[in-house]
């Protein structure tokens, strides 16, 4: 199951590409282009060898970076009017610099918390970036708190492709008692306060069941922990018609992400899909939906982190029928307003109009015609 950068950059791609652009896909890891699009071999370096062994995103940068000189360089080149990054300052340290020396203009797509480390290596590498998407407002705060200029930077998430979705009209098939997490089984997910929430609430709700969606390395722990009571599943990485009927038929949609040193989340899509199929949705305060969904109505948030906290919060939706059925209407009215094609329009829209803040890009940055390369 590709994770939500992997489908993040899939789906815009399928977009710009609907509307007569040249898309070029590069990545190290992984096999999908859409069709329409077409992907840029890259070829190991010196440098990316040497760097490889300490960071894939490092050598990834710099692998990039060779291949857009090639691409500017080679004879009879059709040109680069842009290039669109999603990672961070890893990935930009060496792409930028190159970008910025031939006048490409580099758009970065942060999709989750920043690191904590390198914050010198990450000032330095954000001055060649013409301008930023940011996957939620905690994000945009990490790159502000980084140097970048808030006028340069777009807060949003994620699109969803509403249209592959089940309509969440009409009375949802719930399943009494059944909770649902969808996410890889990775510590940023914290899958596993999550699972002692559950057990918490099982000792007076017998009834109640979880069900955790997706693969990872934590998979060993969180099946003990699951252990230690009934009704605890790990279903392991399921299609996405699979996911979709399985949140469907949830009482609530829960997510406990917690922010680590070296990553955190951006706007979590499952949880935005899960507002799409009409589930109540409970989410930690490091997995926060806003900008993007700002109503306290639409769904609910405990601490990160607090077991206790998770325990009242969640305790509370599932006791709460009215409560459920409100959240349900307002999530699925405020998913509408994300479907992939007005994301992209976003995306495409900041392209041309990233300076409109009145903060001068770098010398890189400049308009683009429609038909454009990148």
């Amino acid at each position: 199951m590709p994770g939500g950068l992997e489908r993040h950059v899939e789906s815009l791609t399928r977009k710009q590409v609907a509307q007569g652009h040249q898309v070029t896909m590069a990545f190290r890891h992984g096999s999908v282009v859409p069709r329409g699009a077409t992907r840029l071999p890259l070829r190991a370096t010196t440098l990316s060898r040497a760097l490889a062994p300490a960071s894939d995103r490092l050598a990834f940068g710099a692998e990039a970076a060779a291949a857009v000189r090639r691409l500017r360089a080679g004879p009879g080149s059709p040109g680069v009017d842009l290039v669109h990054l999603h990672g961070d300052h890893l990935d930009a340290s060496l792409l930028g610099p190159v970008c910025r020396r031939l006048g490409v203009p580099l758009y970065l797509t942060v999709h989750g918390a920043l690191s904590q480390r390198h914050p010198r290596l990450a000032a330095h590498a954000f001055k060649h970036v013409a301008a930023f998407i940011a996957l939620g407002s905690a994000t945009a705060a990490d790159l502000v708190a980084r140097g970048v200029d808030e006028r340069r930077v777009l807060t949003m998430s994620s699109g969803l492709e509403l249209s592959a979705m089940p309509s969440p009209a009409g009375p949802p098939p719930r399943d009494p008692g059944l909770i649902v997490s969808v996410g890889a089984l990775d510590p940023v997910k914290n899958h596993g306060l999550l699972i002692e929430t559950f057990h918490e609430l099982a000792r007076t709700r017998p009834t109640l069941r979880l069900v955790i969606a997706g693969d990872g390395p934590e998979r060993d722990r969180l099946a003990r922990l699951a252990a230690a009571g009934p009704g605890v599943e790990l279903a392991g990485p399921l299609s996405r018609t699979d996911v979709y009927r399985l949140v469907r038929r949830a009482e609530v949609f829960v997510l406990a992400s917690r922010r680590l040193s070296g990553k955190g989340e951006g706007v979590p899509t499952a949880a935005l899909e899960a507002l799409a199929l009409g589930t109540p949705v409970v989410v930690s305060s490091e997995a926060s939906l806003e900008p993007v969904v700002t109503a306290g109505e639409v769904y609910r948030t405990f601490r990160s982190g607090s077991t206790a906290d998770a325990v009242r919060v969640l305790g509370g939706v599932l006791d709460d029928e009215p409560a459920r059925n409100t959240m349900s209407a307002l999530g699925a009215r405020a998913a509408s307003a994300l479907d992939w094609s007005l994301v992209a329009e976003r995306v495409e829209n900041w392209y041309r109009v990233g300076r409109d803040s009145g903060v001068p890009l770098p010398a890189a940055a400049r308009p683009y015609g429609s038909g454009s390369r990148r």
